[in-house]
């Protein structure tokens, strides 16, 4: 069936990443064949290749510095005369290292857009906006991964936006507080994603976007953030469908007051770090005051200080994914989740050290081993392990009650690894679903930074083709059964079935997992 896909999509017509890497580079040379379009903040001049315009470094917020560090994102200033759009901006401040250099600025509340030169007068094309992942410290949307180019060639407006990360996106601290005690407070990252989507409501129609058939996606943190905006009220309206890659559909954000883990008390430790005390004004100016990259280093007395992650503030974020969810407080749109059979290679320390992570399973432990196939291979058990209690039987969770809210819900599991790889991996990597999603496959072997990718194949391509089209299917009709091919049933409560993008093609897979995914579950937090 994967054939089918090959014709439909007429892959001749699309650009590898290589491809995509080249038109990055290009410069103002490019502009006079550009595309001119006009939004609220004035007028934008893109740049064209082929069938496809790109506009990119859009701002859709006010640069969050000075006054404006840890507040929520305020309104973009217009310009008079045309903005260039045809080169990235830079990614929002993060740790960075030789084998990963990059442009990176406070000034990064920014996003791109992909779509067809050729737009009709009132064309109302489906609207996908990206969130990339990276564990909320890292990332950017301008990574080569990420161009939109193939969507745009299957009718679709595609963007994709840069959020604060790190203590810039995610921080809570008295001072803040008192300076703001009704919030809301410390999800800055994702008051940056929500002012994006407002912005693509309020100007999507000038690229040929329909601002009422939005579809939200995101991979890792992205996938966490997209289930974050199902849960909040502050996204309400704003999207019509989302898509949840990897999105660790159990994650619990941290209360921000009260208790030694609270959010504020991580705050105080790390203001301390950097010479910063007490809750008033004057620490408040102290704090935005410190220089970018200092926000950046490792104080001391904590272990990992860059981590951040999304928080309970009660504004932005009323509770956790899962309690949101079992509520059915949750968005009530169509959604697609999923995740991949290697989850666990986020985590080496599982295959390092299975024997610590089995015993965090407690007195289960030895009666989920075997359900695992036993101790024969303790590392292979933990990861397998790993990768379902964090991802695969949460995604059935989270499906589970949509169907409670009689919402359409659609579960993927990924397991396709390529030819070249099969033999040095167990399955296939977080992450390993992207360059297939965008259907930005190379030709030739390529290099992007640390990154080796291998020449994909004629299976690597089918692969590719079908998921984009289930995907564009999913963002036109909110039914990705209509992409052809193999049908995606939609999960109900009686054969939970998941369709399975792997080695063997496209498959449905009904009670997938269901022995395993019950033996986690059982002992899964509330």
């Amino acid at each position: 069936m994967m054939g089918d896909f090959s014709k439909a999509r007429c892959r001749q017509m699309g650009v590898s990443l290589a491809a995509a890497l080249a038109f990055a580079a290009v410069g103002s040379s490019a502009l006079a064949a550009g595309d001119m379009v006009t939004i609220r903040q004035g007028e934008l001049a893109g740049a064209a290749t082929g069938d496809v315009v790109a506009f990119k470094d859009i701002p859709y917020a006010a640069p969050p510095v000075g006054e404006l560090r840890w507040r929520p994102p305020q309104a973009p200033a217009r310009w008079s005369g045309v903005r260039k759009a045809d080169a990235f901006g830079p990614a929002c401040i993060q740790p960075t290292s030789p084998a990963r250099p990059m442009a990176a600025s406070e000034d990064c509340l920014t996003l791109n857009i992909w779509a067809p030169a050729a737009r009709a007068p009132g064309a109302k094309l489906p609207v996908m906006v990206w969130i990339h992942g990276g564990a909320f410290i890292a990332g950017t949307a301008s990574t080569a991964f990420y161009d939109g180019t193939r969507f745009a060639h299957g009718g679709v407006v595609l963007v994709s936006l840069n959020y604060r990360l790190g203590r810039f996106g995610f921080f809570a601290h008295p001072a803040l507080t008192a300076a703001s005690p009704s919030g809301p407070l410390g999800n800055y990252g994702l008051m940056d994603q929500i002012a994006a989507l407002k912005w693509v409501k309020a100007n999507i129609a000038a690229f040929g976007g329909d601002p009422g058939n939005v579809t939200v996606f995101g991979e890792s943190a992205g996938g966490i953030s997209v289930n974050y905006l199902m849960v909040s009220p502050m996204a309400r309206g704003l999207f019509a469908k989302a898509i949840s890659e990897s999105g660790f559909g159990r994650s619990v954000g941290a209360p921000i007051r009260g208790g030694p883990n609270s959010a504020e008390a991580v705050g105080v430790k790390i203001a301390e770090g950097l010479g910063v005390k007490g809750a008033g004004p004057a620490a408040l100016a102290a704090l935005r005051a410190l220089p970018a990259q200092s926000l950046n280093a490792a104080p001391s007395g904590l272990a990992d200080p860059t981590i951040a992650a999304p928080m309970i503030d009660g504004v932005v974020v009323p509770q956790s994914i899962p309690a949101g969810f079992a509520a059915g407080r949750q968005a009530k749109v169509p959604f697609v989740e999923g995740g991949n059979s290697w989850e666990a290679s986020l985590f080496p320390d599982v295959r390092l050290n299975p024997q610590a992570a089995l015993a965090r399973l407690g007195p289960a432990r030895g009666a989920i081993v075997a359900i695992y196939g036993g101790s024969e291979d303790p590392a292979k058990v933990a990861m397998d392990v790993a990768t379902d209690a964090l991802v695969i039987e949460p995604d059935r969770f989270l499906a589970r009650q949509m169907v409670k809210a009689g919402v359409p819900a659609f579960v993927y599991f990924f397991s396709y690894v390529p030819a070249a790889q099969r033999a040095a991996v167990p399955g296939a990597q977080h992450g390993g679903e992207i360059l297939y999603v965008f259907d930005n496959l190379v030709d030739r072997p390529t290099s992007f930074g640390p990154y080796k990718i291998a020449a994909a194949t004629a299976q690597d391509h089918q692969i590719g083709d079908a998921m984009q089209a289930y995907w564009i299917a999913f963002a036109k009709t909110g039914d990705p059964d209509s992409a052809g091919g193999v049908a995606w049933p939609r999960f109900d409560g009686l054969s939970e079935s998941v369709l399975e993008f792997g080695e063997g093609g496209v498959q449905v897979r009904p009670r997938f997992r269901k022995a395993r995914l019950d033996a986690v579950a059982a002992i899964a937090k509330p």
